[in-house]
């Protein structure tokens, strides 16, 4: 059975984008690739057990295995040394990424204290989107008992478009909450 949100791409938001952006060639339409999910865990340079805990948590969020990211670089400032282990991360695809996005925007963001709306502006250019979160335990099927250190994690969302405007239509679609513009085209400010 597929996830519901790839359901809905396939019967309300494509023939929404053929709609708003007049095209009838469905593969011109946007569409989402991949999301990556990112933990970098400054701290594994004194204590390993950090960068663990990173990766059982992200394992859970994302129901796959995250792979380890190593330092690429030493700086003595910071106690770091080239190759040492410093982060995880996940690539998701398909339905695994469908079922993420839905866990994120329909119980994740919610969850978050004081939120008044993504920023409409994370925008790299080529219509990828990025965010952060401060931490991990906006995740319902985390164990807060568990997982005492607080963690933030950054989200990329990876679209087939170059354009920003045609990937924030898709991301609105798929229910992200992002900001209202004002009237002066900035971000309304709460």
């Amino acid at each position: 059975m597929s996830p519901r949100l790839q359901e809905k791409y396939q019967n309300e938001i494509l023939p929404a984008l053929v709609e708003e952006l007049g095209r009838e060639n469905r593969l011109a339409l946007p569409r989402l690739e991949k999301i990556v999910v990112n933990m970098g865990v400054g701290k594994a340079t004194q204590e390993k057990k950090l960068l663990e805990f990173a990766v059982d948590a992200l394992t859970q969020i994302s129901g796959q295995k995250p792979i380890i990211t190593k330092s690429r670089k030493s700086v003595a400032g910071f106690r770091l040394r080239d190759g040492m282990a410093i982060g995880c991360k996940v690539t998701l695809r398909r339905q695994r990424m469908y079922e993420f996005l839905d866990r994120l925007v329909a119980v994740a963001i919610p969850r978050v204290r004081d939120f008044r709306g993504l920023s409409r502006t994370a925008f790299d250019g080529r219509g990828n989107y990025s965010l952060g979160l401060s931490e991990q335990l906006v995740f319902p099927e985390l164990n807060p008992d568990k997982f005492t250190v607080t963690q933030g994690m950054n989200i990329t969302f990876v679209t087939s478009v170059d354009s920003d405007d045609e990937a924030r239509v898709l991301l609105s679609l798929f229910g992200m909450p992002l900001k209202q513009e004002t009237s002066e085209g900035e971000d309304a400010a709460a």
